[in-house]
């Protein structure tokens, strides 16, 4: 049962931005970068699947690639999308006016504070910079994967690898043309998605391939496919300049970002322009992004989008800055350090945020204090700066007679967050964590609730799991009055017991009143939908030392010391977890990880064995360090603990392996080869 792109989906009937991510899923009419889906084909075997695609003779007509930022800002770039015009924007997430200039610039953003060349006038130094980064994969070990059963009743039932189920169902209902009430997705476990599991790829095609076929229909991609045909991290070219007093003064800074989009619009340049300094209080600030489409794979988010790309446009700069003023590094950083009420780029005051507190913490850490105890060695800081906003969620709480209570959510687990949430609850309610079993359910089941993205979910759902506690406890008191014969009001929940304000001897524990409950009005149920509040800020830095063989060019990372502002850190372990596993991932990024492309644009490492991604052997153990300054948003004090751990690390390793070799280096991956290349070029 085949499928073929410009024939089987009808893109017209597609509205707005929903109409590029169908034509991502599968090509229409062009197919606009190598791995652009143009067919598919089910059968009852994967190999007889295989051998009926190679039947599919696609005429192919090729037309001029663009591959690079310099390539598709060219005057005489080909244009890529006719329609596109750039709109100009002040806002992250608006949509802005458009300039009615037609090119390959999707969008161009810009945020601006004070009189920048009035900050540069003051300054006595004043350092500018480029720097470059490539494209990097996320690296999930669990491909995209979906099966779908479209029944007879014109019901679509998707189950599927996930961090949201809700925009999928929005998808693929769209795609599909069908009302999002007869689609029904169920989210799996989920085997890592780092941002790159919010988009629809397989879910619609196996969906028609279900309805044109009677039978369930399941798609899994190859390894290869989820290289080169879902969402990587942009590409990235940034120009900064900054200027600075002799006693360390931040007067003024520039910065522009360029982000690769892929094939179609939506790159992460707006994480990039607004949290690229957000560590700092810098009062003449002009950041302007650029959102820009080439023929490669349309780039998705990866923890923290656009943040590490935009601390590494800063943070070396802020080092080289320190050394020209003879100031420690750490020490510039905290004499111009945010404070709350402090404005961010977009001119928003900063919330209470844990900037100084963790600078100082660095700063007193004995892995900043340590010698570096031989030659060819550099030490390397960073800080980068997260603003995460929010979601809708909802969580429901049963309450059984054994006094346990199961909470139900939809939100996905992808790091820990289902016990997160859980633990909040059984903190309201003055239960253990071991009475609440929580479940993730479907979309027929929860109300909407936002992807499992942003670092929004132990916060967002944890205060709809807090807000259907306080619920039970209203109508379990209720109960208690109506057992104890007294007024609602008198009944008070304390410490896990309900108790009567008149009577001290009318007492239930929770477990107590539970098991009253079938014989006194029957169970109690409570379900909340609540909107966000935004997450708010959250702050992490890096300490790293490295060792730089000068014959190979090979970096060693001796010691690693990972700091972040966490709130509360409700299940230390798994915030753990979480810093540990961005930093590694923000080492892959700095050292070993980056797309290699022909001439063509086809990508030539679509494996695990040639895209080099750390391993056990190459990290020593990552020191954690938690710095717990409450949220004023949250009634625990949380933060998202998710993703600025990953925003850091590009930029400290980079100024640690600058500082080995006596070379600035600015464009990453820093691999042995362009090691050496520098070291060559100073004379060494």
């Amino acid at each position: 049962i085949p499928i073929i792109g410009d024939q089987d989906l009808d893109l017209a009937l597609v509205r707005g931005n929903m109409r590029l991510m169908a034509e991502h899923v599968m090509a229409n009419r062009t197919a606009l970068y190598k791995g652009h889906a143009v067919a598919a084909v089910a059968a009852s075997s994967p190999h007889v699947a295989e051998d009926a695609l190679a039947l599919i003779d696609v005429d192919y007509e090729v037309l001029p690639a663009v591959l690079s930022l310099a390539e598709a800002r060219a005057d005489d770039a080909p244009i890529i999308h006719e329609d596109l015009t750039t709109f100009f924007r002040l806002a992250r997430f608006a949509r802005g006016d458009d300039t009615g200039v037609r090119g390959n610039v999707a969008s161009h953003i810009q945020h601006k504070l004070g009189d920048v060349e009035e900050g540069f006038r003051q300054a006595d130094v004043v350092v500018e910079r480029e720097f470059f980064t490539e494209t990097v994969h996320q690296g999930y070990i669990e491909p995209h994967a979906a099966t779908a059963t479209w029944a007879r009743d014109g019901r679509l039932t998707v189950h599927t690898t996930t961090q949201g189920a809700f925009p999928i169902r929005a998808a693929t209902a769209a795609i599909c043309d069908v009302p999002e009430s007869l689609v029904r997705v169920v989210p799996t476990e989920i085997g890592g998605g780092f941002g790159a599991k919010l988009v629809a790829y397989v879910e619609p095609v196996a969906a028609i391939l279900s309805r044109k076929s009677g039978r369930p229909v399941q798609v899994v991609m190859t390894r290869k496919d989820v290289f080169e045909g879902t969402g990587p991290a942009s590409a990235t070219q940034a120009r900064t300049k900054i200027g600075a007093t002799r006693d360390g003064r931040i007067t003024a800074a520039q910065i522009t970002l360029s982000f690769e989009a892929g094939a179609y619009p939506g790159s992460a340049v707006g994480g990039g322009t607004l949290c690229a300094t957000g560590p700092y209080n810098i009062e003449n600030l002009l950041v302007d992004g650029y959102d820009v489409v080439v023929n490669k794979n349309k780039t998705q988010a990866y923890r923290a989008p656009g943040q590490p790309q935009g601390a590494f446009a800063v943070e070396p700069v802020i080092d080289e800055l320190a050394e020209l003023l003879g100031i420690d590094p750490l020490e510039l950083r905290l004499m111009n350090v945010a404070r709350q009420g402090d404005r961010m780029p977009n001119g928003v005051a900063h919330l209470r945020l844990g900037i100084e507190e963790l600078e100082e913490a660095m700063k007193a850490h004995d892995h900043y204090n340590a010698p570096l105890g031989g030659p060819n060695r550099g030490r390397g800081v960073a800080v980068g700066f997260r603003w995460q906003g929010g979601q809708t969620s909802a969580a429901t709480i049963h309450v059984n007679s054994d006094g346990t209570i199961n909470l139900v959510t939809g939100s996905v687990d992808i790091g820990g967050s289902r016990t997160a949430v859980a633990m909040q609850a059984a903190e309201v309610l003055g239960l253990s964590a071991e009475d609440v079993t929580p479940t993730v359910v479907d979309t027929d089941t929860i109300a909407l609730t936002g992807a499992t993205s942003g670092s929004h979910t132990a916060f967002d759902t944890g205060l709809a799991a807090i807000e259907a506690a306080q619920g039970v406890i209203r109508q379990m008191s209720a109960r208690a009055a109506a057992i104890w014969e007294v007024e609602e009001q008198d009944v008070t929940f304390e410490d896990g017991a309900f108790s009567c304000a008149g009577n001290p001897a009318l007492t239930f524990t929770f477990r107590e009143l539970a098991a009253e409950l079938p014989g006194s009005g029957g169970p109690v149920t409570c379900s909340v939908s609540v909107p966000t509040t935004g997450v708010g800020p959250v702050i992490a830095g890096n300490i790293v030392d490295v060792e730089v063989d000068p014959e190979t060019g090979k970096v060693q990372i001796l010691r690693y010391t990972a700091f972040m502002d966490v709130g509360t850190a409700v299940h230390p372990s798994y915030v753990e977890g979480q810093i540990q596993g961005g930093t590694v991932q923000g080492i892959g990024w700095a050292l070993n990880e980056e797309y290699y492309y022909d001439a063509q644009g086809a990508m030539l490492n679509s494996s695990f064995l040639d895209y080099r991604m750390p391993t056990a052997m190459d990290i020593p153990m990552i020191d954690s360090v938690m710095i717990e300054v409450p949220n004023p948003q949250h009634p625990f004090g949380l933060r998202g603990v998710g993703e600025a751990s990953i925003i850091p690390p590009l930029a400290a390793v980079a100024n640690a392996v600058s500082h080995a070799i006596g070379v600035r280096l600015n464009r990453l991956p820093i691999t042995p080869g362009a090691v050496l290349d520098a070291i060559e070029s100073k004379g060494g």
